[in-house]
C-alpha cells in the first residue's frame, strides 16, 4: 500500500481537494485498497485551540460541482515530523510548501517530498485559490497531478 500525504499551506483548499479527488479517482479505478490518502497543512493558521477549520466553502463547492465526494467533517491538521516516517510520499502543492515542510521534517533523506505537478511532464506549482479565486484552475491542475500519479503507479514507476 502506498501512503500519500497531500500538503498545502492551510489544509482547507488545495490539499483536501487533492485528497478527495485522488480518493475518488482511485475508487473509480478499483485501486482504493492500494493507497492510503490524507492531507495536512504546513501552517497552523487554520487551526485554532487545537481544532482545525473545515474545508473552505468554495473548495467544497468546486468538488460538489464535479461530483467529487468528500468528508464534510474533514478539518485542517498540521503535518508533523513523524509523518515523514508514516508516509511513502509527501506531496506538496507548491515550492513554498516544500520549503515550509522541510523546516518541520528536516532533511528528506529518502526523497519522499515532491510537488504534485512534478508527476506531470511540465512540473510547476498549483496556484492557491485562496488568493487567485480560481478554484476551477486549481481543480484541473490537481486532477492532472493525481492522474499522473496513478499512471506512474500502473506503469510500475511508483513503489508498489
Amino acid at each position: 500500500m502506498i501512503k500519500i500525504l497531500f500538503i498545502c499551506y492551510g489544509n482547507i483548499c488545495r490539499s483536501p481537494m487533492a485528497e478527495f479527488i485522488m480518493k475518488d479517482m482511485l475508487k473509480k479505478q478499483g485501486l482504493e485498497d492500494s493507497f492510503y490518502i490524507q492531507s495536512a497543512a504546513t501552517s497552523t493558521e487554520e487551526i485554532w485551540g487545537g481544532r482545525g477549520n473545515p474545508i473552505y466553502p468554495p473548495a467544497r463547492a468546486e468538488m460538489t460541482k464535479r461530483g467529487i465526494p468528500f468528508d464534510s467533517s474533514k478539518r485542517a491538521v498540521q503535518v508533523t515530523k513523524e509523518d515523514y516516517d508514516a508516509y511513502d510520499m509527501l506531496v506538496c502543492m507548491e515550492a513554498m510548501n516544500v520549503r515550509d515542510l522541510m523546516r518541520i521534517i528536516g532533511f528528506d533523506k529518502e526523497r519522499k517530498v515532491k510537488k504534485l505537478l512534478d508527476f506531470t511532464n511540465h512540473g510547476g506549482d498549483i496556484a492557491d485559490p485562496w488568493y487567485s479565486g480560481d478554484f476551477t484552475a486549481t481543480y484541473k491542475d490537481i486532477v492532472e497531478g493525481c492522474e499522473a500519479i496513478i499512471k506512474q503507479y500502473k506503469e510500475g514507476i511508483l513503489c508498489q
